[in-house]
């Protein structure tokens, strides 16, 4: 038995040891120029990624939500000067992973710069930025790569189509808010039966883009024959839809007024869905002006619809963000310390698989918006959280918002978690239904997949078990729950614009009697 026991001993410490050893690393060298046909654009102060992923069918700079493989380093940079070959170093880098440029694990990768030099945009694939192309490097020992900022990002442009319109609008509001011309634009789909000079009204339909959508999304249901083939059909409602564009200061601006961002949500209401309206005869009346959207874009439709029930006649919301604050994924905001660690000690997932699978924890989530912000934080990451903090919080420092948790340690600030109340849905139409739920009868159909990637089903949950509560009048709001199913699964334009169609023959039918 002795002897047994030495040698499973021995093959346990051989075994440890040949599982769990750390591979291999070595240096790496990254140089960077910028060609001379572009050197005038460089402006001298940026901030400069490095996108590393081990995945050779991709374009690592289009890789910035956390995944296997997936490395993303960045740094701010002063007096950068396209007239001189920059080397990098290892120090200063706010990083995805814990080795960096001097301990870089061996491997097959694909590594793509880009310097980030646009003010404006969240977004480091912003208009005017450079990027470099990709490079395949196979990293076994100590290894210099040479870069070129050869390729400037052009504006979206939208595809030629007589049906697909362009509105770009200068906010007076927020203009005055800034200080500065704010652009705000869209893109319209024209229904087939639209002319011009004509003096015949359509239905509306706004819809809202998951996270980051830009109004240039369009161009994927003009070139989708299918789609273009049925919406020239008579079969398709004659509806005209506006897709609103989602880039602001600090990420999405949920089309919503915001402390840190500004008045987006009177801006939209007050001037561009005016212009739109006046300008490509939509309705005009609210009775035919309706909002969807998914994710970012659920959130979004069924809050405008929630806090400007007058304005839209009704709301299509699928998988919406959290609309309960109890529930912010798996987060209770106002009892939670932490946001990182949960009640039990683990790190709480921020995304799983439909089985229940988790694929990573919101902590890493975090780091990667660290890394995308030019604070080193979240805060004006251009991303999902950067987002909500934008909306949802006061203003904090240096032109930031005020952080619900540490960027690092996740630690929750109570007083943070009660300034976010005023949209936390739940509390805001039990606080105001006696005004609100006569306003919203017949308006409101919310889809969630039960098995949500982002756990986004629990709020939703909470939310309907409010609405069931409800008296006077008891709200007939239809939140429809589908086991098994996760993110939109189940939501696509076609189906949204069919709802819409049904929506208007019961309008319709409602004012003939």
């Amino acid at each position: 038995m002795k002897l047994k026991s030495t040698i499973l001993l021995l093959f346990l410490v051989w075994f440890g040891r040949a599982t769990f050893s750390q591979p291999k690393t070595h240096n790496v060298s990254i140089s960077v120029s910028v060609p001379a046909h572009l050197r005038s654009e460089v402006r001298p102060s940026g901030r400069l990624f490095i996108f590393i992923n081990q995945n050779p069918t991709v374009e690592p700079r289009m890789q910035t939500w956390p995944s296997p493989g997936n490395t993303i380093m960045a740094k701010n940079i002063t007096g950068f000067d396209g007239n001189k070959t920059v080397e990098l170093n290892s120090e200063g880098w706010t990083r995805t992973a814990d080795w960096n440029l001097n301990t870089f694990p061996e491997g097959d990768y694909s590594i793509q710069l880009l310097w980030d030099q646009d003010p404006e945009e969240s977004n480091p694939n912003a208009p005017g930025n450079l990027y470099t192309d990709k490079q395949q490097v196979s990293v076994t020992k100590s290894t210099q790569v040479k870069f070129d900022l050869s390729n400037k990002i052009a504006p979206p442009q939208l595809v030629a189509n007589d049906l697909v319109k362009q509105v770009d609008l200068i906010s007076d509001t927020l203009s005055k808010w800034w200080h500065k011309p704010v652009h705000l634009k869209a893109s319209i789909l024209l229904p087939s039966t639209y002319k011009a000079g004509q003096a015949v009204p359509y239905p509306i339909r706004y819809n809202i883009a998951g996270y980051g959508g830009r109004y240039d999304r369009i161009n994927r249901i003009a070139q989708d024959k299918k789609f273009m083939d049925w919406w020239q059909s008579k079969e398709a409602p004659q509806v005209i839809t506006v897709f609103l564009d989602g880039e602001g200061p600090f990420g999405d601006i949920y089309q919503m007024d915001s402390d840190n961002s500004g008045p987006y949500g009177y801006s939209l209401i007050h001037e561009v869905i005016p212009f739109i309206e006046k300008t490509y005869r939509g309705s005009s009346s609210s009775a035919m002006r309706f909002v969807d959207g998914c994710s970012t874009g659920g959130w979004v439709s069924l809050g405008l619809q929630l806090y400007y029930p007058d304005v839209f006649n009704g709301v299509f919301s699928y998988s919406p963000d959290a609309i309960d604050f109890e529930n912010y994924q798996l987060i209770n905001i106002y009892k939670d310390d932490n946001a990182f660690v949960n009640e039990y000690g683990y790190l709480r997932p921020v995304m799983r698989e439909v089985s229940g699978e988790p694929m990573f924890s919101l902590k890493d989530f975090i780091q990667y918006e660290n890394v995308l912000g030019s604070s080193n934080t979240y805060l004006n990451s251009g991303g999902q959280f950067s987002a909500h903090t934008a909306l949802y919080s006061p203003k904090g420092n240096n032109g930031l918002p005020k952080p619900l948790f540490d960027p690092l340690t996740g630690v929750i600030d109570h007083s943070v978690a009660q300034y976010w109340k005023k949209y936390d849905f739940k509390i805001y139409a039990e606080k105001n239904w006696t005004v609100l739920g006569p306003k919203l009868q017949g308006k409101i159909y919310v889809w969630m997949g039960d098995m949500d990637h982002f756990y986004l089903n629990l709020g939703t949950r909470a939310f309907d078990k409010f609405l069931k509560s409800t008296t006077n009048p008891t709200s007939d709001a239809e939140i429809v729950f589908s086991p098994m199913k996760g993110h939109c699964e189940n939501y696509s334009n076609k189906t949204v614009l069919l709802q819409i169609a049904e929506r208007i023959k019961k309008i319709n039918k409602k004012e003939e009697k």
